[in-house]
C-alpha cells in the first residue's frame, strides 16, 4: 500500500490543543498557514513584541514544562478571530485574539489558571512573519503513524500519535522508514517537500494529551528502544500547491 496522507493538524496557538484540517495550501518556504500563529509568552519570556524575533520555546508556555495546558480544549476560529477555551467540556474563556481587548481577556484566563507556573503576567503574543514552531525555519512536520505503532512495542500500552505534534500524519510506511527519507524530495498533492532532518523529542511527549499526565517517559524510551531520541522529520516546502487528506505521498 502506498503511503498517504491520514490527518492534518494545525496548531493556531503554541502549546495548545490541535486544529485538524481536510486540505490545506502550502507556499513555497512556508510552514502550514496559521500554525503555531499565536504564542502565550510568561513572565520571564526574553520575546520583545516591539522588535519581535524568534526565541527559543523555553520563553513560553508549553507542555515540555507546563502540562496542565492539555487539559484545555481550545478552538480558533480564523475567520472570526475568535479564541475558545473549554475545561472538561465548559467554557472558561473567549475572546478575539487580534485585538487588544479579546486578548486581554485571553491573558487574564492564562494569570488564572497557570498560577505560578506563568512565572508572573502571561501575554498571548503573535508577530508578522513568525511562526512560534520549536526551530527557526519554516519546517512542516511528519509523522510515521507505523512508527508511533512500534514505539507502543516498546512502550507495552499505548501511544497516541497526538503527543508528537506533527503537521502530516503518514500512513502506508513501514516503521521508522521516515528517517530514509532525509535528503529527498517528496510529491504530496500538488506540492514538493525536501526533507531536512529528524525530529529529536523533548519532555513535551511525555505529557498524555488526553489526560496531561506525564505517564510515559517517550525520549528515555526511544532511547533505549533504538538508540537515538528521534520521532517524525521535518520537510521545507520547495514547490507550492495543495494536500488533501488520502494524498499519496511519492520520494524522488
Amino acid at each position: 500500500m502506498p503511503a498517504t496522507i491520514a490527518a492534518i493538524h494545525y496548531y493556531p496557538i503554541k502549546g495548545l490543543n490541535h486544529q485538524p484540517l481536510d486540505e490545506v495550501a502550502l507556499a513555497a518556504g512556508q510552514g502550514l498557514p496559521g500554525d503555531r500563529r499565536f504564542a502565550i509568552a510568561h513572565g520571564a519570556s526574553k520575546f520583545d513584541p516591539a522588535d519581535p524575533q524568534w526565541v527559543a520555546k523555553r520563553n513560553f508556555l508549553v507542555l515540555m514544562r507546563n502540562a496542565k495546558l492539555a487539559t484545555l480544549e481550545s478552538a480558533y476560529d480564523d475567520a472570526t478571530g475568535i479564541l475558545t477555551i473549554k475545561r472538561n467540556g465548559k467554557q472558561v474563556a473567549r475572546g478575539n485574539i487580534t485585538t487588544p481587548v479579546g486578548a486581554g481577556l485571553i491573558n487574564q484566563f492564562f494569570a488564572a489558571y497557570m498560577g505560578e507556573e506563568a512565572l508572573g503576567a502571561p501575554k498571548l503574543v503573535q508577530a508578522r512573519g513568525i511562526s512560534f514552531t520549536d526551530v527557526r525555519e519554516d519546517y512542516v512536520s511528519l509523522i510515521n503513524l507505523a512508527s508511533v505503532m512500534d514505539l507502543e512495542r516498546v512502550a507495552r500500552r499505548p501511544v497516541d500519535p497526538l503527543r508528537f505534534r506533527g503537521n502530516l500524519l503518514l500512513d502506508g510506511l513501514d516503521a521508522w522508514a521516515e528517517f530514509d527519507l532525509v535528503g529527498r524530495t517528496l510529491a504530496i498533492g500538488g506540492t514538493r517537500l525536501r526533507v531536512v532532518d529528524r525530529i529529536t523529542r523533548c519532555a513535551a511527549t511525555e505529557v498524555n494529551p488526553a489526560t496531561a499526565e506525564r505517564d510515559i517517559n517517550v525520549p528515555r524510551l526511544l532511547m533505549g528502544g533504538y538508540g537515538h531520541c528521534d520521532c517524525g522529520i521535518y520537510a521545507e516546502v520547495i514547490e507550492g500547491g495543495r494536500v488533501a487528506l488520502g494524498d499519496a505521498l511519492g520520494a524522488e
